[in-house]
């Protein structure tokens, strides 16, 4: 975008980083990081070095807590190979097999798509580990006995602070990204919705505020049911405020998902819970295969969505009409993808491309496949199934209901995933600290012991800052 304050921006961003570590407590600054870069920083706009992955709004964040967790902590290392790992192998190794085997080019009409080689397979890789890094912190600093009621108190926190800005892009339009950074970073007709708009503010599309509110909703709820005020306020108060606001984002995927989940944390058993948020995981991972046998009833949903509002059907419409294409063309290779640069998309005979690619599971299932989709999403279901069943091993009710909150909420996210191009460090934070939290609760007496001192250290809201 070459704005200058927006490069600015994502240049100072590693010295925001190493301010919140010198100023916090390990895992509180982790957190922030990586919330604070979704809130702030602009989309967009990227730092390119010659063989190196692009730095930006998600990488850049996700190298700071990264470097930060290696700098800062200090705790002993057990190495481990289960299904987690495997899929981690995949996620990193899947666009190597995926380059060997896309090297022909791509011929449609007069347009010549060239094929991808050893550097994309390498570009890939750089950005699959970058990808990964939040996670990797996630599972290694966030699994400690408060951890989880931190993250809940910094997502309350930020959507606070961040309905402010977004009330007034409801009431203004949404111009607060293009006045600060010099740019608009989507198109300005996809934000305005009945009449209304919505509010995207720094997060590049009004969708992924809306889910990104959902989920604050979604934690105000957890700290409602077990009776925990954030900035000395009423939980009650907070849910509900947060739930006026999400209903003004005008997105009804966000809405209904909060329909579902907000009521269940505030008043579901902690069972039924677990059951929903595994259940939520598996359709999610399932979902490629549903929707390629016709098992996922699509007239139905127009129809019923029809009843409510003529344009959101409409919309919905041409999502189908072009997962539809995309699908069909994915599965000409399976296994392995088309690999990247255009080469999942679908053309015309004029070589003009006919596709739009909203949701992040035909993206990923395009390009890599089969196995690509099982590693990126099948990491993800495992993180909220293992939270989701570990839950009745901790030990008291505030952190039996913050776990299986959390594993709502990742599960949420990941389900918007399907409509939507949603994934965000947030995202992969959260589901490291699901399966680290679900790994400790598990563990020997004697494991936990020896583990107890640092854990303790890190975790602890008022410990000693741990210095970068």
């Amino acid at each position: 975008m070459n704005s200058l304050v927006a490069t600015s921006a994502l240049l100072l961003w590693p010295l925001v980083a190493v301010a919140c570590f010198m100023a916090l407590p390990a895992t509180r600054a982790t957190i922030w990081v990586i919330l604070g870069a979704q809130l702030l920083l602009p989309v967009g706009e990227m730092i390119k070095f010659e063989m190196v992955p692009q730095l930006d709004k998600a990488t850049i964040p996700s190298l700071c807590i990264f470097v930060a967790y290696l700098v800062t902590v200090r705790r002993a290392w057990r190495p481990r190979f289960g299904l987690a790992e495997i899929l981690v192998l995949m996620f990193l190794l899947g666009p190597v097999a995926t380059s060997t085997l896309n090297n022909d080019p791509v011929f449609i009409g007069d347009r010549v798509i060239p094929g991808v080689g050893i550097y994309d397979a390498g570009s890939a890789i750089g950005i699959a580990i970058l990808t990964l890094m939040p996670f990797f912190v996630g599972r290694g600093l966030l699994r400690g006995v408060d951890a989880n009621q931190q993250v809940l108190n910094a997502l309350v926190v930020a959507g606070l602070l961040y309905s402010i800005p977004m009330l007034f892009e409801i009431r203004f339009s949404p111009q607060l990204h293009e006045w600060v950074y010099g740019y608009y970073p989507s198109d300005f007709i996809q934000q305005m919705r009945d009449g209304g708009f919505r509010p995207m503010v720094f997060m590049g599309h009004g969708l992924i505020a809306a889910i990104f509110l959902c989920m604050t909703l979604a934690a105000s709820a957890a700290l409602w049911r077990t009776k925990t005020r954030v900035l000395r306020l009423p939980s009650a108060g907070i849910v509900a405020y947060l739930g006026i606001v999400l209903v003004l984002c005008k997105s009804a995927g966000a809405a209904v998902l909060a329909a579902l989940i907000v009521p269940l944390i505030g008043f579901g058993r902690l069972k039924v819970q677990s059951y929903v948020a595994i259940a939520m995981a598996v359709v999610a991972l399932s979902y490629p295969l549903l929707r390629f046998s016709g098992l996922v009833p699509t007239d139905f949903i127009l129809n019923t969505v029809q009843t409510v509002s003529v344009d959101r059907a409409s919309s919905l419409g041409l999502r189908f009409e072009n997962e539809d294409r995309l699908l069909e063309h994915a599965f000409q290779r399976p296994l392995w993808g088309w690999g990247r640069y255009g080469r999942s998309r679908v053309y015309d005979e004029d070589g003009r491309d006919i596709t739009v690619t909203d949701g992040r599971w035909i993206i990923t299932l395009g390009q890599f496949g089969l196995v690509g989709f099982l590693a990126e999403f099948g990491l993800l279901a495992l993180c909220v199934i293992r939270a989701a069943r570990a839950y009745s091993l901790a030990v008291s009710f505030r952190e039996k209901s913050n776990l299986v909150a959390l594993s709502l909420i990742l599960a949420t996210n990941v389900v918007d995933s399907l409509p939507n191009a949603s994934l965000l460090p947030i995202t992969w934070l959260l589901a490291g600290a699901l399966l680290g939290r679900a790994e400790d609760v598990r563990e020997p007496a004697g494991v936990k012991s020896f583990k107890s001192s640092s854990s303790r250290r890190l975790a602890e809201p008022t410990g000693s800052p741990h210095r970068v």
